[in-house]
């Protein structure tokens, strides 16, 4: 099984558990660092995340994935908020941080570029509107999106 059919099948198992609790996910990444797999699941809520959100999830996650045994080798499991740049992954999500500042990445040119990073204007048919620093809007369609995460001017 691959990294991208063990994070959907991973997916379908977490999901319920986290909804049951009022969690939403984020996002699931499974990477091998060194010689050590490890399973990583973002979550987020509407107040924030705290470690005790991350220990609890944890706890509820090891759990029901020792249980459905779906990962063939050994792994660490580690559950994160998705931190002050969380990755937009879904349309739900661009609706939610309309006014936030973005950076998007795409899998083609769009006027001549494939990096944009502005205000997040809307996102609807399809496509996500993006007032850019320069003052230009741009209309990038959803499923030439590679990347989008939410922007912090440190």
């Amino acid at each position: 099984m691959g990294k991208k059919e063990i994070q959907q099948t991973v997916e379908k198992i977490v999901e319920p558990v986290l909804v049951e609790n009022d969690y939403e996910l984020v996002d699931i990444e499974f990477i091998k660092e060194g010689k050590n797999w490890f399973l990583r699941v973002y979550i987020d809520k509407s107040d924030g995340i705290t470690l005790d959100d991350c220990q609890f999830v944890n706890r509820e996650l090891s759990e029901t994935l020792d249980q459905e045994d779906p990962i063939p080798q050994s792994y660490y499991l580690e559950v994160s908020s998705p931190g002050l740049e969380r990755p937009l992954k879904k349309e739900s999500d661009f609706e939610r941080f309309k006014g936030s500042k973005i950076k998007v990445k795409t899998y083609i040119l769009i006027n001549k570029q494939k990096k944009f990073t502005g205000i997040l204007q809307d996102c609807k048919d399809g496509l996500v509107q993006l007032q850019l620093d320069t003052g230009d809007n741009v209309s990038i369609p959803f499923d030439k999106i590679a990347k989008a995460n939410l922007f912090f001017d440190f």
